[in-house]
């Protein structure tokens, strides 16, 4: 099990850090060695800090709790909501919106000014709105969301919070922290541990590391709630099986991108040519050959100088 643990994390890349100029000096207790600059994390590190949050989670799951997954960087996002969805947990993955945790109370009233955008645009009601209107709505509508669906099932606060990179998600950390709520963190060499309670030294950047990471506590949250021992390898061969379905899936959409592309160009090519083929050829006339002057056999005299 712990050996399973140890190959799949330095598999994915986790014990990878930043580059030594980049580094937090809190994070010398994790830090195992520096090679070409930059630094490699202790696994046993990782593991012994995955292990402590594995055991949190599942006691939270247990007990019914709610717990929030937010990763708002690019790498981290997909990954984030997935795993979020797999344990029936929240999740914020655009933007942290200020005063999530401290201003709850206004979030809920954008909840439901969400559903109500939601029941609006399902009904025929909205026709009756002026087309400006409808476009405000609308707008609205999209940008509450993107930033509140991830939420919209949490209707108390949590008992603990799970970020990708606690330099990105400060305002998450420093919300959870006012109001009680415990912190996970996937913690790079970079960042500063001190700040989270169960810190997770990590590579937060890889794709591979990061889905590493989120989907083991995925797991304790599963196993907290069903009671049940989550199988591992299973949940990696539906990940690889989904990764290739959506490697084909892209590889369909470029290939049909490339041919409506070469499509829209033979189309303005063969345009071009009919264009030009019925276009009329003009033919220039030639101008008339200028006459040279008449000879007269006569020359002029000089007149003659006055003396």
């Amino acid at each position: 099990m712990m050996a399973d643990i140890v190959k799949e994390l330095i598999e994915s890349g986790v014990h990878f850090g930043h580059r030594a100029s980049r580094w937090n000096p809190k994070m010398a207790p994790y830090i195992y060695a520096r090679k070409n600059q930059v630094h490699i994390l202790d696994i046993r590190e990782t593991v012994r800090g995955l292990l402590r949050a594995k055991k949190y989670l599942k006691q939270v799951a247990e007990g019914g709790s709610l717990i929030l997954f937010v990763g708002t960087k690019r790498q981290a996002s997909g990954i984030v909501e997935r795993e979020a969805l797999r344990a029936g947990m929240s999740f914020i993955t655009e933007r942290w919106l200020g005063g999530t945790l401290t201003n709850f109370r206004t979030i809920r009233d954008r909840l439901t000014r969400l559903e109500e955008l939601e029941a609006l645009r399902s009904s025929d009601e909205i026709n009756s709105y002026s087309k400006k209107m409808q476009s405000s709505l609308n707008r609205e509508y999209r940008k509450m969301y993107r930033n509140l669906n991830g939420i919209r099932n949490m209707n108390r606060l949590p008992e603990c919070v799970v970020v990708v990179d606690p330099n990105k998600e400060r305002n998450a950390i420093r919300e959870a922290t006012k109001m009680g709520i415990a912190t996970i963190a996937l913690t790079d060499t970079d960042c500063d541990p001190d700040i989270v309670d169960l810190p997770i030294p990590g590579n937060d950047d890889g794709l591979r590391s990061i889905e590493a990471i989120i989907s083991h506590l995925a797991d304790a949250v599963i196993e907290g709630k069903t009671g049940q021992p989550v199988d591992r390898e299973a949940v990696i061969a539906a990940r690889v099986a989904a990764q290739a379905a959506a490697a084909e899936q892209a590889a369909e959409e470029a290939a049909a991108l490339a041919a409506a592309k070469a499509a829209e160009a033979a189309a303005l090519a063969a345009a071009k040519a009919a264009e030009a083929e019925a276009a009329p050829v003009v033919v220039a006339e030639e101008a008339p050959a200028e006459e040279a002057p008449a000879e007269t056999g006569l020359t002029e005299e000089a007149p003659a100088e006055e003396a």
